[in-house]
């Protein structure tokens, strides 16, 4: 990855099945050689609740919810892991391609990014150690694996998630940085460990202050040049051509 140019994508709202049809076509994209290894961050909206891949067990409410007036979607990543809440949550995703080593080695290699950008921040990062109640905990704060990143007093800060295709690695993951307490525990029946970021600022003044930090540690860790460049209009009818398929309410791309 030494030296090469990297495509970084605007911070982009949308909802949950643009979001993850815009990570599979990045992916498949990267995949064919069509695209350079892309960074991009993204927020949802509505408020989302995303399955993993093979995830197929979920409370029948969780169709029902609503948040501030509006229906909490359903949505399913082309990722494994489980469900987790997007609200109040900021998004990254990295396309790369030619990362040797195993899962786990990938997964931290390009987790490193996100360790020195909130160390920057005055947040130390570490990787956590799954219980045994992993595989039977819906809820992917609930537990951290060797994949997610935890504070040192055990907060789950980030919780990632990949997909490989051939050599290529889509990996994206969530940063619950203003989470409303009170629909986390509707959706999972458990309370949320409140975490004192040390930053003064709040919402998108928050959003700009970590993705500036953590745009820079990407260029430190990859050692590569970002360069703009939003979807085009191409691209954007290329992406709302995936097709759909429905289970439920539940659209899976």
């Amino acid at each position: 990855m030494t030296n090469s140019v990297w495509r970084l994508i605007p911070l982009l709202q949308a909802s949950g099945t643009v979001q993850m049809a815009i990570d599979q076509w990045l992916l498949e994209q990267h995949l064919a050689g069509k695209i350079p290894p892309t960074l991009r961050f993204y927020t949802w909206a509505p408020a989302t609740i995303s399955l993993g891949y093979h995830q197929r067990r979920w409370p029948d409410f969780w169709e029902q919810l609503s948040w501030r007036g509006m229906s909490v979607d359903l949505v399913r990543r082309p990722s494994g892991g489980r469900a987790v809440l997007h609200q109040g949550d900021l998004t990254y995703a990295v396309v790369v391609s030619g990362l040797a080593g195993s899962r786990l080695e990938a997964y931290q290699n390009i987790c490193q990014f996100l360790i020195e950008g909130w160390k920057a921040m005055g947040v130390d990062l570490h990787y956590g150690e799954a219980g045994r109640n992993y595989i039977h905990n819906p809820n992917c704060f609930g537990t951290a694996t060797g994949a997610d990143l935890v504070t040192p007093d055990g907060y789950k800060l980030i919780g990632s998630a990949q997909l490989r295709r051939g050599d290529a690695i889509l990996q994206h993951g969530s940063m619950r940085l203003l989470p409303d307490f009170d629909l986390f525990y509707q959706v999972f029946g458990e309370e949320l460990i409140t975490i004192k970021l040390p930053l003064d600022q709040e919402g998108n003044d928050l959003m700009e202050t970590v993705i500036e930090a953590l745009k820079m540690a990407a260029c430190r860790c990859f050692e590569i040049h970002l360069e703009v460049q939003p979807l085009s209009e191409r691209e954007w009818s290329e992406i709302r051509s995936i097709p759909v398929a429905l289970i439920g309410s539940i659209p899976i791309l």
